[in-house]
């Protein structure tokens, strides 16, 4: 799976790892997140996303 990026301020999702604390397991894929999931760094929304070129 790969990882994404916000673009506003660089938080990076990672599906492998999810976000516990929010209430999304591990192992989430970027395209199952609700399309109103926001970044849990700076409020963006889903579309300040993109793929992570690491």
């Amino acid at each position: 799976m790969s990882k994404y990026i916000c673009v506003i301020c660089g938080y990076v999702y990672d599906p492998a790892l999810g976000i516990p604390d929010a209430g999304i397991a591990p192992g989430t894929a970027f395209e199952d997140l609700p399309e109103d999931w926001i970044c849990p760094e700076c409020g963006s929304p889903k579309s300040a996303f993109e793929v992570y070129e690491s």
